[in-house]
């Protein structure tokens, strides 16, 4: 009994207070405290300038040459690829083409710039931080380029035309995370220095980055919306929380990976689907209803699988 409460308290000790803002946010929106014109502003600042300047310090703050693990960067960016192909395969059979694409990057796009931060941060400290952003820097570029390729390919296809690859490359140079690991890396294996000022003004930002992003995540949870969900949304959240995530996580186990590590990987690839996922659908000509649904979805039910997870690795004394 002991050893149940106390696996019980750890949990909630790690997901609580990430879910706990989330679900402020939503209560905010709903007493109108937020409303639309904030999120999207506030959402857009995290999106360009704070959580760009967390993952550049975070980095920046590493020494990459400790916790550079390139066995686990592979494998995370091999059962990455391995997830997407799978979602693709299935999203053959879906068919309306505008929901395809979505259903790609819904699947397997996890929020792991903010939510994945966040729970790592709480359950392992700064070590936690420092392995997740080195995973961070490979998947944000991983994720970016195949949500693009994902919501490009059919809607190429129903324009009669091949995959724009050029459209694709603008708009992942573009990209303000892809941007920050890119300065991020150098800066840190170089040991550049940077002026205090500069830092100081970074770290402020930087600390914006968890609350405000979380806030935004609830506030823009549309509870009516799920009422409208489809069946096609529910497929996407099941493979984002189950069908992807399990055997990628049984699998490093097999492959020897414990403790902290096996701890941030189940963390990293169960969490819920990117709030950034329904802006990308929308300005990409994907299905805008069906991207909300399930950001909506992952992030309601990842609150009781990402917990349940993190209970049984402790349990089991995996992590």
């Amino acid at each position: 009994m002991d050893l149940f409460l106390s696996t019980l308290s750890f949990t909630l000790n790690v997901t609580a207070p990430v879910f706990i803002l989330v679900f402020l946010g939503l209560f905010f929106a709903r007493i109108g405290l937020v409303n639309d014109e904030f999120n999207r502003v506030a959402s857009r600042l995290v999106f360009s300038v704070t959580l760009p300047t967390l993952v550049f310090l975070t980095l920046l703050n590493t020494d990459l040459t400790q916790v550079f693990a390139l066995d686990l960067l592979v494998y995370a960016g091999l059962v990455t690829l391995i997830g997407f192909g799978v979602l693709v395969w299935r999203a053959g059979s879906i068919p309306a083409d505008e929901d395809k694409g979505v259903f790609v990057q819904g699947g397997f796009r996890g929020n792991l710039g903010i939510l994945g931060l966040a729970l790592a941060g709480n359950q392992y400290g700064d070590a936690g931080l420092a392995l997740t952003s080195i995973l961070l820097a490979l998947l944000i570029i991983i994720y970016n380029l195949l949500s693009v390729v994902a919501l490009n390919l059919w809607r190429d296809t129903q324009e009669g035309q091949g995959i724009n690859w050029r459209r694709i490359l603008v708009d992942i140079v573009k990209n303000p995370l892809i941007i920050a690991v890119v300065l991020a890396i150098p800066t840190s294996l170089f040991e550049l220095p940077l002026p205090d000022l500069a830092l100081k003004v970074g770290n402020y930002f930087a600390s914006m980055t968890l609350p405000l992003a979380l806030l935004c995540i609830g506030a823009a949870l549309d509870l009516k919306a799920l009422r409208a969900t489809s069946s096609l949304a529910l497929k996407a959240t099941a493979y984002k929380l189950l069908f992807l995530p399990l055997p990628m996580v049984f699998g490093a186990w097999l492959l020897g990976y414990q403790g902290m590590t096996l701890g941030v990987l189940f963390l990293v690839f169960s969490c819920p689907t990117a709030a950034a996922s329904y802006v990308m659908a929308r300005a990409m000509g994907g299905n805008p209803v069906l991207a909300a649904n399930i950001v909506a979805l992952t992030t309601l039910f990842g609150t009781l699988s990402i917990s349940i997870g993190v209970f049984a690795l402790h349990w089991f004394g995996l992590s």
